[in-house]
């Protein structure tokens, strides 16, 4: 099933939300530059465990444990190239055993789709550790992104996940790496999504209308919009992307806290009772596939289902 397959089922695909968050609530350390990847080869039973209970809160996708999955930070842990494509191809592998088992349960069908799985292509900037993802400027050339990319988005692929979440991109150098490497894997779909730093910009400064110009006339891309934002700015975001995207708009925002890069934490936080109505309003501005980035987890999203597709049978 596609993208496009469930859309015509139900108005709107739920998403997950954070692996951080919830890997922290049980439990894991996640101080180091791999972040949430190093609990691929730490505790791969615990990263199972949370896609299920996305699963079981609502969310149509999950989203795979590779964001910060890179050859260059597993070689700093003294891992093999092999063992690195072996990391990357499990993530997908945890998710879709998950998947499994959430659909083996005849009591978990009620009014839901067979979900997908959408192996998370993470930014340059994720492997750099230093909040890059929410400034971009890296002092690299489209080709030597793609260079970079290249190798993790074929190991991601050899595990056949359902479609590619290209996320966080805080410029359109690394979205012009991404586009021009998915034509070398002509099979592969994705959605691209960007950080942005207020409601029309994206985090390196450009206008967010522009790049979603770009990427939406991409064929291999199925959706295009923002992830790791703070709710207040998803709107106007939203209304910009519309004039110029006619594919469907994805949103995944984090909690509206801000990230410290000097001293690893998220401060300020803005919307910490959830989002609310929110997602009503993004969903009649263009929104089909929304979820929660940093700082949200299960309740987040069982909360979105029930607000966007309400009367689905849920354990929650």
């Amino acid at each position: 099933m596609s993208l496009r397959e469930i859309l015509q089922i139900q108005k709107a695909i739920i998403l997950d939300g954070a692996l951080a968050t919830e890997l922290e609530a049980h439990g894991a350390r996640l101080d180091g530059r791999l972040w949430s990847a190093r609990i691929l080869f730490e505790k791969p039973e615990l990263i199972h465990r949370l896609h299920l209970d996305y699963f079981r809160a609502g969310a149509d996708v999950a989203i795979t444990a590779s964001y910060q999955a890179s050859f260059e930070g597993f070689r700093l842990l003294g891992l093999s190239d092999e063992k690195t494509r072996g990391l990357l191809r499990r993530s997908v592998e945890l998710a879709k055993e998950a998947r499994d088992v959430f659909w083996a349960d005849p009591e978990n069908r009620s009014g839901r789709v067979f979900p997908l799985v959408a192996a998370s292509v993470g930014p340059y900037g994720a492997f750099l550790a230093d909040g890059s993802e929410y400034m971009g400027r890296y002092g690299l050339s489209v080709e030597e992104l793609m260079d970079w990319h290249r190798p993790r988005m074929a190991a991601l692929l050899q595990a056949g996940p359902d479609i590619l979440a290209c996320e966080t991109i805080p410029c359109p150098e690394e979205a012009e790496a991404l586009l021009r490497l998915l034509e070398e894997f002509p099979e592969a779909r994705a959605w691209l999504s960007f950080s942005c730093q207020d409601g029309r910009r994206i985090s390196q400064g450009e206008l967010f209308r522009d790049v979603v110009k770009r990427v939406a006339g991409a064929a291999q891309v199925w959706a295009v919009g923002v992830n790791c934002t703070a709710p207040r700015h998803i709107s106007s975001l939203l209304k910009e992307a519309r004039r110029v995207a006619n594919k469907p708009l994805v949103v995944y925002p984090n909690s509206g806290e801000r990230w410290d890069a000097a001293r690893h934490c998220w401060v300020e936080g803005e919307q910490a009772e959830g989002f609310g109505a929110l997602p009503l309003e993004w969903f009649a501005q263009g929104a089909r596939l929304i979820g929660g980035c940093c700082r949200t987890g299960p309740a987040d999203v069982n909360a979105l289902r029930r607000l966007l597709i309400p009367g689905t049978q849920l354990p929650f």
